[in-house]
């Protein structure tokens, strides 16, 4: 991305599709994407039980009557319209700063779903408008930065979620240190 900015030649239509434009949204499109985000919004709202089931039990949601496929594609169609409303405001290089690095980084971090949604909300929103932010001084372009922000995210809550790890890990070992030296064989 920054080095198409800095290219001296004619780069705008490989630019416009890499970072979209969020300026360049007609009021039409604006309708659409207000559509697509009710959409999927209230889709993820019903669907949270069953969607959250087969994310993360697949056989055991399958076992209990959950149709797994028809979810799994139902959700990938949701991604779907989410990333072709994206493209157009954000371009295809944010929509993967956007949609995958913050629910990643949330991930990291805890394990509680409805958690990890929120976390991955604010990740994606803190990276935007700080991205938006950062990009009005030294007039590099926005997704330099948003990836940047979201990329710093992921790895903070890799480190965290890293360091709990080995805390834990810790609190482990000294347990069954503890147990062995109380229960000598």
């Amino acid at each position: 991305m920054l080095f198409i900015h800095l290219y001296p030649g004619r780069s705008s239509t490989a630019f416009s599709l890499l970072t979209g434009q969020i300026v360049g949204v007609s009021s039409s499109s604006l309708w659409i994407l207000v559509a697509v985000t009710v959409i999927v919004v209230s889709a993820v709202v019903i669907f949270w039980r069953p969607l959250l089931f087969a994310s993360a039990d697949p056989i055991m949601a399958q076992a209990s009557g959950v149709n797994v496929r028809f979810i799994a594609v139902a959700f990938a169609v949701l991604v779907g319209l989410t990333t072709s409303q994206s493209v157009q405001i954000v371009g295809a290089l944010l929509v993967m700063a956007l949609l995958i690095t913050p629910g990643a980084a949330a991930v990291a971090v805890t394990a509680n779903p409805v958690k990890a949604v929120v976390l991955a909300v604010i990740f994606a929103e803190v990276s935007a408008v700080g991205g938006l932010l950062l990009s009005l001084a030294p007039g590099l372009p926005v997704s330099v930065f948003v990836t940047t922000i979201s990329f710093v995210i992921y790895l903070v809550c890799r480190l965290i979620g890293w360091l709990r790890g080995r805390g834990a890990q810790r609190d482990e070992d000294a347990y069954r240190r503890r147990q062995h030296d109380h229960h000598p064989h």
